[in-house]
């Protein structure tokens, strides 16, 4: 009996009935562990989720899913043996494997979402605790024109924090009560001031957000932490998993000692963000981002600032 051979048909390949270019082409929500290399310290091991998209031309049908799962798989095994220390490195990696594997395709992109974990110790009786923030990537690639081996790279590294702000505007009202009560009993003018400077004044809250993503060219590296710090440090006061009661009384002084509106929250960042990055080039794109969930209204204030560092640095420097 002979073996029948069967040429299945490149159905991708083939040309669609309606031929239009499509932007993204890809999967989403792929999850990997990742293991990140840090110097002198433990590896990071995070649960990550991955979307990566390749462009597609008009003549073609359908892309060749299965070859991104290949970039995604291909880049972690290298991590063995070549360490990776930034995210936004491993995802420029795979989106330029991307467009290796994707010859039709003109760019790729690639998101990478995980949670990470920081140490920190309580304000006053100094408890260990772990944190949780939100950290992401993103990466695209771009072939040049004319050289299918030039791909031009742009990475991207982010992050979210969760902090706390308190109010200006409803403590200076309970100020200004204060003042007229202890006036009433008598209190002399004087004393009266001392008294505020240095007992804070009640005012509601709201449990902030803080976002800070900064794009670059491929050969400029960000500091993950440092952006980390420079929101906890924007808002009123950090947050913690565990505190004694001299340390909830340090975290409700700190915030009412430091009140914030929402734009004071995404100025400060952006004021940090020029102080610490003094050598990333002036075309790095800068999004900063504040979400604060109110506690006396149903709504959420935000606010936010996109713009390029050298733009960023002129207004800053001209006041």
């Amino acid at each position: 009996m002979e073996n029948c051979i069967f040429n299945l048909p490149d159905v991708q390949a083939s040309k669609p009935s309606v031929p239009i270019n499509l932007t993204r082409v890809g999967v989403t929500n792929v999850k990997k562990l990742v293991e990140i290399k840090r110097r002198d310290k433990r590896p990071i091991v995070l649960i990550s989720t991955f979307d990566v998209f390749v462009d597609l031309p008009s003549d073609r049908k359908g892309a060749n899913l299965s070859r991104n799962f290949e970039a995604v798989d291909e880049v972690l095994e290298n991590i063995l043996s070549m360490p990776v220390y930034e995210i936004e490195k491993l995802c420029s990696d795979i989106a330029h494997n991307l467009l290796g594997r994707h010859e039709y395709a003109n760019q790729a992109e690639v998101r990478m979402t995980s949670e990470y974990m920081v140490r920190r110790a309580s304000p006053a009786t100094g408890m260990k605790c772990q944190e949780v923030v939100n950290i992401f990537a993103e990466a695209s690639a771009v072939r040049g024109s004319g050289d299918d081996d030039y791909f031009d790279v742009k990475k991207l590294i982010g992050t979210e924090v969760v902090g706390m702000t308190a109010c200006p505007c409803a403590q200076e009202i309970m100020r200004d009560k204060a003042a007229t009560e202890l006036a009433n009993l008598g209190i002399e003018e004087e004393t009266i001031i001392k008294f505020l400077e240095r007992v804070p004044m009640a005012t509601h809250n709201q449990r902030g957000r803080g976002t800070i993503s900064i794009k670059v060219a491929h050969d400029f590296d960000v500091s993950l932490e440092s952006l980390i710090e420079i929101i906890e440090h924007s808002m009123s006061s950090s947050v913690f998993e565990v505190l004694k009661r001299s340390d909830e009384k340090a975290v409700v002084e700190t915030a009412h000692k430091n009140p914030k509106f929402v734009e004071d929250c995404v100025r400060t960042m952006a004021d940090n963000v020029v102080k610490e990055f003094p050598n990333l080039p002036d075309d790095a794109v800068i999004t900063i981002k504040q979400v604060n969930e109110e506690s006396i209204h149903r709504h959420n204030a935000f606010a936010e600032r996109v713009a390029l560092l050298g733009e960023l640095k002129k207004e800053i420097n001209n006041n």
